[in-house]
């Protein structure tokens, strides 16, 4: 286990004692006459302020620090919103039907009160120490490039500025200033002669300080911002997706990032999904049923009847009455239930994947499309302590496809009758099917991480779960189709008005889960 003392003793105090939001409506969470002040951040607390912003900034909560956070920021800033949204998981939610239910309030609330404060202190406890603040630029890049790519246009240059009003970027300029901080960051890192960040060497809960893994990964996210952008800046996103691959993208399951959990930063995946009675979809039955996957049973559990079943989306409720469905499983969660299993951020097969649409794109990738899509696969699977090659390559060879969940065996009139995926794993000779599968496959190894899975969906429109059988939203764009984004959050509108109608006005579209983002524009 790593070390953690100084994050034990100092980091949670930076939570609760120095954090700041973007509007006065913050003030009441935020005041405290303990506060520490800015003066008194200096270079021993740049490591505990950064782990904080690494906990918070994958949206994670702690128990620990009371009046701050709980594990329910997971829970309804990830659960509730993108994995329910992805359909990874279902627990019933009005989300599930597309209707928010003031659920897009908590993401937004304990990003820019906690991990954003925290972010900003360790910039300015690093001051000085360019490998720290390289690592830092990096790490700010992905917490603001998840939460834009939630909402739209947010607070970015001036967030955390203590301001009584904040304007918000615009995406296309906070995607261009991503860019220009991941080339700050790997000019350092590459030039460093160090292999350690001393600043973070005990506190950092990722790579601990490691410079050559920091760059990987900042490189490797590079790769999937020019993905991102790749409709709608085509010419940059070669450009940059080069760059990724040439500097030095993850490899190897050894260069996967995860934060590792403790006593009081517990992975709130674990503490939440069988807690609050999230199950398995009918889509990801479909999927792992179908190509008769080996993680289906590492990720679930038989229901209660034995058999593995999904939840078909958008359900009334009541709807399914007393149906068991297959729920998490408890041995992936770890056998002191919160504090073993470690928090996925990137995965190395992922960049596999990547690379492997990037060929497809035309684009010099260092390998081929599939070569890349099946190493991508390999990965997954090792993840998940899946090792038996010859499984492994079954799997890759297989011609089997989804199927249509046993839910429909119960009630034949859900309109599960057709799979929205048709293409089986191995690898097809016609690129519009090679497109689809590199998106199914890259679906099925980001589990559970849905921020990720969330954009990735909405960037290809691969058709790869089933639509909502209900719905609750008629905004135009939404019905029982994949949700374009988060609305913005009813404080803002309240005590930040002019900067959230600039907002709406840089979305080009209105203030709703329809609205499709800058870099949506299939």
């Amino acid at each position: 286990m790593r070390k953690y003392i100084k994050f034990k003793a100092i980091a949670v105090a930076i939570l609760a004692t120095v954090a700041y939001g973007c509007t006065e409506d913050f003030d009441e969470i935020n005041t405290n006459d303990n506060a520490l002040t800015e003066d008194q951040l200096d270079a021993s607390l740049a490591g505990a302020a950064f782990a904080a912003a690494q906990y918070s900034g994958i949206h994670n909560g702690s128990y620990s620090s009371p009046g701050v956070d709980d594990q329910g920021t997971w829970g309804i800033a990830t659960g509730i919103i993108s994995s329910t949204f992805v359909q990874y998981l279902n627990a019933g939610f009005s989300t599930d039907r597309n209707a928010f239910g003031g659920f897009e309030s908590r993401g937004w609330l304990r990003f820019y009160t906690v991990a954003v404060p925290a972010l900003n202190n360790a910039f300015k406890a690093a001051a000085g120490d360019e490998e720290a603040l390289a690592i830092l630029k990096i790490w700010k890049v992905f917490m603001f490039n998840q939460m834009t790519d939630h909402y739209g246009p947010i607070p970015y240059t001036e967030a955390g500025s203590g301001k009584e009003f904040v304007p918000y970027d615009s995406q296309e300029s906070m995607y261009e200033d991503f860019f220009i901080l991941l080339d700050e960051a790997n000019a350092t890192l590459s030039a460093s002669t160090n292999s350690t960040a001393a600043l973070f060497q005990v506190s950092d809960r990722i790579y601990d300080g490691n410079i050559e893994k920091w760059n990987v990964f900042g490189n490797s996210l590079r790769l999937r911002l020019a993905l991102r952008i790749s409709d709608v800046q085509p010419d940059k996103a070669k450009t940059q997706a080069e760059l990724a691959v040439a500097n030095g993208v993850m490899l190897n399951n050894s260069e996967s990032a995860y934060f590792e959990v403790s006593n009081i930063t517990p992975n709130n995946l674990n503490m939440i999904v069988n807690s609050w009675g999230y199950v398995m979809t009918a889509s990801m039955e479909s999927l792992l049923k179908g190509y008769n996957d080996p993680r289906l049973s590492v990720w679930f559990v038989p229901a209660t009847d034995g058999e593995y079943r999904g939840q078909p989306a958008g359900g009334l409720n009541d709807q399914f009455g007393t149906t068991p469905f297959s729920k998490f499983n408890d041995a992936v969660l770890g056998n002191d239930y919160q504090e073993t299993k470690d928090i996925e951020i990137i995965m190395a097969s992922e960049s596999y994947f990547n690379r492997a649409e990037g060929a497809l794109n035309g684009w010099n990738m260092n390998g081929n499309a599939q070569d890349l899509y099946e190493e991508g696969i390999r990965l997954s699977m090792n993840q998940w302590n899946i090792d038996d090659a010859q499984a492994i390559q079954n799997y890759i060879s297989g011609t089997s496809t989804p199927v249509v969940p046993v839910i429909k065996d119960t009630y034949p009139d859900l309109d599960l009758g057709t799979p929205p995926v048709s293409q089986p794993v191995a690898w097809s000779d016609n690129e519009a099917n090679q497109r689809t599968q590199i998106a199914v496959q890259k679906y099925l190894a980001l589990f559970p991480e849905s921020w990720e899975s969330w954009a990735d969906l909405r960037r290809t429109d691969e058709t790869v779960i089933y639509p909502l059988l209900n719905t609750d939203n008629q905004d135009a764009g939404v019905g029982t189709d994949l949700m374009k984004r988060v609305i913005y959050v009813t404080n803002e509108i309240s005590s930040n008005r002019e900067a959230v109608n600039e907002a709406v006005n840089l979305l080009k579209g209105p203030d709703t889960g329809g609205t499709k983002l800058w870099w949506d524009v299939n």
